[in-house]
């Protein structure tokens, strides 16, 4: 009877274990640098990957504000998040350095923020903003905020005394449409967002166009709770590595995430951008 019981109580296990696995999800999310439908099309195609790779379902879980990313990814509500690196400080310096950064795109080593501004508005230089209504995306994103807050304050300009007015677009495409609006004098964004639009012509140069493009500085990654299983983990980053532009997969996933390949980055990468945070007064 002992050797029954035992029998079914593996077999109820393994039947258990089963289930649980069937329902295992990764679920995915990113910051909301552009408008909702933009990011479904953009990670679409990675989130598809990503499940046949990886080996499990995989959703994308959208969120609406930068701060709601960080939240998901502390509380362990998501699985994976696309941050930028601002977010990532924010999300490692929330959770008590439970944030484990697993990849970045190759462009993200040397990011860079542009400044932009109709082209008959007289702004030639960051000098030239003093006085101005002046707009950046989140206040938590590092290429719409931190870093060109951070290029300003160098620069000796302070936004918050030195500006008509401080605006929030909280994401890059509204920043760019609050300038061609004229709805403020000028912008500050990512500069990949900036060049997309140039691309696919949804901007007129001739009446919008860059004055400022700053130094660069460690950006975007994807990020992991490190309370995940590490097997998993690893899983993650290969499927994330492995991506190349010489098959028609890889191409589209990268090309729609603005990037020639991913590869390997670490928590040290983000140290300046939290030094910036403490410096203009985003960290305390």
């Amino acid at each position: 009877m002992t050797r029954y019981l035992k029998s079914v109580l593996c077999l109820c296990l393994f039947a258990t274990s089963l289930g649980l696995s069937a329902q295992t999800v990764l679920r995915v999310t990113t910051i909301p640098e552009e408008a909702a439908t933009e990011q479904m099309r953009k990670f679409g195609p990675l989130t598809k990957y990503l499940e046949r790779t990886v080996g499990t379902k995989v959703d994308f879980v959208p969120v609406n504000d930068y701060p709601a990313a960080v939240e998901a990814l502390v509380n362990k509500q998501v699985e994976l998040v696309w941050f930028g690196g601002f977010t990532y400080v924010q999300a490692q310096i929330r959770s008590g350095g439970k944030i484990v950064p697993i990849a970045q795109r190759e462009e993200d080593t040397k990011f860079r923020s542009v400044f932009i501004t109709q082209t008959n508005s007289g702004i030639k230089s960051l000098a030239d903003l003093k006085g101005k209504q002046v707009s950046f995306g989140s206040q938590s994103s590092t290429s719409g905020h931190l870093m060109p807050r951070s290029f300003l304050l160098e620069a000796g300009i302070d936004p918050d005394k030195d500006f008509k007015r401080v605006a929030y677009s909280g994401a890059h495409d509204a920043t760019i449409a609050s300038v061609v609006s004229g709805r403020v004098d000028a912008a500050a964004l990512d500069i990949t967002v900036w060049r997309k639009f140039v691309a696919e012509n949804k901007v007129d140069t001739s009446k919008v166009d860059v004055f400022y493009t700053t130094p660069p500085y460690f950006n975007y990654n994807w990020s992991v709770h490190a309370d995940m299983p590490a097997a998993q983990r690893e899983k993650i980053t290969a499927a994330l590595l492995d991506l190349n532009m010489n098959n028609p997969e890889g191409k589209e996933i990268l090309t729609l995430n603005r990037a020639t390949k991913y590869i390997p980055t670490k928590p040290e990468n983000y140290k300046g951008l939290e030094s910036a945070g403490r410096s203009a007064g985003l960290i305390r």
